[in-house]
């Protein structure tokens, strides 16, 4: 029956999902069209709240690139290639191999977000590589389904930012929300274990019969040679020994580490995009033992880089539009306002779903939907905690739907939207049990 339905969805999604960068635009003109119907708001506002936003994300999205580029360096690396292909010598089939992906993407992204989206993808490969007979596309999507975790995980963004002092909603939740009321909770640690269980299992029935599996062409899994270090003659010059020197490698990965284990004893263990960031770029240059073999991986992986920069422009002038037209809160207040103390942890996790496709950021979701859940919360004696996780658990699960975070798997994976999404509308539908049961039971 589960293969039945990944089937079904992945050939309506072969049919009418275009490529996410045009998925954006028609975001764009929708998220426009329904500003001017449905508030205030003329035409050349929302022109001017798009273009005020369009670059608002630069920041994020050099993150999200260089997540990317040294997460598929440091993957590239001898000895990392070598611990993986050890942990995927576990997989003896290709469903053990679809399992196993899904479990360590779903533990990884638990630990941390951005971590696991690049780990999940690069050990889907290794397996892809080990077992050829593998469906290239499910083991991928399995991959990215492990993002599910993510907002129930050491890194959801919506309950760390609830819980810090001075964050943008303190003074309407009359002070922080502490994690044990999220993160620490009962019901959330019951969500992200039952999601750990209970993927990996759904990833296997989903798998497509043998003769219907697509392989993936061995040529484009083969890294070998991207970095290798170069062997330089007896004539070299001082810049080329430069270029090849492994002090310096040593010297700067050393002061990378040596700069976060102060940041970290002296401001506690806070691992956010920057921090994984640096430790993938000091590891990856180690690994890679000199400068120029580590610049020659980045090169090789930059190439998956053009989806990110050209499309999260799009999503900041679309965020822009739905905080500043405050359409965002129109859409939440649909919900919120028809639900009662029961319903309304269920409510607000669905609004959060629909506000995920313009949106789909956990902070822009608690900078657009806080202002209206929180206090519609406290005016119906709803528990803040479960209120804050309502929306992280609606933007996580919607991600299995919203292509915007798949992009960083997709181009070490070198695929299309296409190829996975309809694997995960499936455990869109699936997940959505689990979470809709924490919201309302």
């Amino acid at each position: 029956m589960i293969n039945a339905i990944s089937r079904f969805f992945t050939n309506i999604v072969h049919k009418f999902l275009p490529d996410p960068l045009i998925f954006a635009i028609l975001l764009t003109i929708i998220t426009f069209i329904l500003g001017i119907v449905l508030t205030p708001k003329s035409p050349l506002d929302m022109i001017a709240m798009w273009g005020d936003g369009f670059w608002n994300l630069l920041k994020f999205s050099m993150q999200m690139a260089l997540v990317l580029v040294t997460g598929h360096a440091l993957a590239s690396s001898g000895p990392v290639r070598s611990g993986m292909s050890g942990l995927a010598s576990i997989a003896r089939t290709p469903a053990h191999g679809v399992m196993l992906v899904t479990f360590i993407s779903c533990v990884a992204c638990a630990v941390n977000w951005g971590f696991g989206l690049v780990v999940g993808a690069m050990f889907a490969r290794e397996v892809a590589r080990r077992l050829p007979k593998s469906d290239y596309r499910l083991l991928i999507a399995s991959a990215y389904i492990g993002f599910l975790t993510w907002h129930g995980g050491l890194s959801g963004s919506i309950p760390l930012v609830a819980a810090t002092k001075g964050n943008p909603l303190e003074k309407l939740t009359g002070g922080i929300i502490p994690i044990g009321d999220t993160l620490l909770s009962g019901y959330n640690i019951a969500v992200t274990l039952a999601l750990i269980v209970t993927l990996p299992f759904l990833t296997r029935m989903m798998m497509p019969k043998e003769g219907d599996a697509v392989a993936v062409d061995p040529a484009l899994l083969n890294d070998d040679g991207i970095a290798t270090r170069r062997v330089l003659g007896k004539d070299a010059t001082v810049a080329e020994r430069l270029e090849e020197s492994r002090l310096l490698a040593v010297v700067i990965s050393g002061a990378a580490f040596l700069y976060l284990g102060v940041r970290f004893a002296t401001k506690g263990v806070n691992v956010d995009v920057d921090t994984v960031n640096l430790a993938f770029l000091a590891a990856g240059m180690l690994l890679h033992k000199t400068p120029m073999a580590y610049a020659r991986a980045i090169g090789a992986a930059a190439k998956g880089t053009a989806g990110i920069l050209i499309q999260f422009p799009f999503y900041a002038g679309i965020q822009m539009m739905m905080e500043q037209s405050g359409l965002g809160g129109l859409i939440t207040g649909a919900f919120v306002d028809v639900a009662t103390k029961e319903t309304f942890p269920f409510l607000a996790f669905l609004s959060s779903g629909l506000i995920n496709f313009a949106v789909p950021s956990g902070g822009g979701h608690w900078v657009v939907q806080g202002p209206f859940v929180i206090p519609a919360a406290k005016a119906l004696g709803v528990d803040l905690g479960k209120a804050a996780m309502a929306i992280a658990y609606g933007e996580a699960w919607m991600n299995m739907a919203q292509p915007f975070w798949a992009l960083p798997a997709l181009a070490i994976a070198g695929l299309g939207v296409r190829d996975i999404m309809g694997y995960c509308v499936t455990a869109l539908l699936f997940s959505g049990l689990i979470f809709g049961a924490a919201m309302i039971f």
